[in-house]
């Protein structure tokens, strides 16, 4: 069995270089890849182009490779908490590709699968369809979109063993899982690592074929987006 441990974030993004695509997982600030963000804005890396849900908050997440003027393009389906992506994008800084939150995931699995397009109804008649394809089924309009491209898939999971299989918890569970199988080299930090066998095969989300390289996380901050309490 193949042992795809590797000693930490900065080994597992190595050979991330300027100009690629990468997947980042996770949805809001749950489940995002932490350690691999951080090494990613140690080691400078730009003209990245970002598949993401959202981008994080100004200081945490995607929102620090923002900062840095890391990203060339965003494609995500929310602006989120980020002031400073919406003043990018306002400003024409920065290239941003907003499409329907169940698009982007179907995108990601269509690559996972294997399929080079898909076709849905969200979209149609709105800008989102401007320059794309559309074919009527069964009397109804849907847009062609095609599967994304991604050189690296950058995910975080609760749990992992050395043979790269993967157990998520709750909403981190949205986004990590398709991209895990969508990226040629699909990069994993778990909080447990532990070893091959140990995890019960019924739990299981993501299966070890799809994972690349695993290590394991270490100060996790896992901050809320935006917490809401009732009022007294």
């Amino acid at each position: 069995m193949i042992n795809k441990v590797v000693s930490g974030a900065e080994e597992a993004i190595h050979d991330i270089s300027d100009g690629v695509t990468i997947m980042l997982g996770g949805f809001g600030l749950c489940g995002i890849p932490e350690n691999c963000i951080n090494a990613l804005v140690e080691k400078k890396i730009s003209n990245l182009t970002c598949i993401s849900n959202n981008a994080g908050v100004d200081d945490f997440g995607i929102g620090l490779m923002l900062k840095q003027r890391q990203v060339k393009k965003m494609i995500s389906s929310y602006v989120g908490e980020n002031a400073e992506f919406e003043r990018q994008l306002l400003s024409g800084e920065l290239e941003v590709d907003l499409i329907p939150q169940g698009t982007l995931a179907t995108r990601c699995l269509a690559a996972g699968y294997g399929m080079p397009a898909i076709f849905t109804p969200a979209g149609v008649g709105t800008e989102v369809a401007e320059g794309k394809e559309i074919r009527n089924f069964d009397g109804k309009d849907y847009l062609m979109e095609y599967a994304f491209d991604a050189d690296f898939a950058l995910v975080k999971a609760w749990k992992g063993d050395t043979a790269g299989n993967l157990i998520f918890r709750s909403t981190s569970r949205n986004f990590n899982p398709v991209m895990a199988m969508a990226g040629k080299t699909t990069i994993a930090e778990v909080e447990e690592l532990v070893e091959a066998g140990e995890l019960d095969p019924d739990h299981i989300h993501t299966p070890g074929i799809y994972v690349h390289r695993i290590f394991q996380g270490k100060d996790y901050e896992k901050r809320i987006e935006q917490r809401t309490v009732r009022q007294k």
